[in-house]
């Protein structure tokens, strides 16, 4: 299944009003407005239109991981020996569901999978690997790199001029 769409037309304020929101998600329309030099109603049209279409995925607090006690961050290669479709649902349905999982990505190269995995320590990331990652069937190697410290995080995606 291909997740490539066609890119959205967007103008300069489109993309100015995607640089702002990302700054701050929950700035209202009448002040979005007023630094896009647009009246409430159009600037509310186009932030719609933008949600519509699926630009605009939804809208959260970014929370520091440390300050709720998440200390451990590591990355996680999976290599399976079974290569099916049924195998890969069932595991990425299960990593969906999992909250200390804060990406999954399907890659090529020596892993089939790469995770992103936050827990409070090393006991619960090792109890994570044991309760969750090993119960999965198919899994050949799981390999686990933990973060020494972290110099760039960022959920902020470049928006192109053009």
């Amino acid at each position: 299944m291909s997740t490539n769409r066609p890119k959205l037309e967007m103008d300069a304020i489109d993309r100015s009003m995607l640089r702002l929101l990302q700054d701050d998600g929950a700035v209202s329309n009448a002040a979005l407005g007023e630094k896009l030099s647009l009246s409430v109603t159009p600037c509310w049209r186009r932030r719609k239109h933008l949600e519509d279409e699926g630009v605009i995925t939804g809208y959260q607090a970014n929370i520091d991981r440390r300050a709720v006690g998440l200390n451990l961050l590591a990355f996680v290669h999976l290599r399976f020996n079974v290569h099916s479709d049924k195998t890969a649902d069932n595991f990425e349905a299960v990593i969906r569901g999992r909250p200390e999982v804060l990406s999954c990505h399907k890659i090529t190269g020596d892993a089939d999978y790469i995770l992103q995995v936050v827990t409070a320590d090393l006991d619960a990331y090792g109890e994570f690997v044991e309760r969750v990652l090993r119960r999965q069937p198919g899994i050949a190697s799981i390999q686990s790199s933990l973060a020494l410290r972290e110099v760039k995080f960022s959920s902020r995606v470049p928006i192109p001029d053009a």
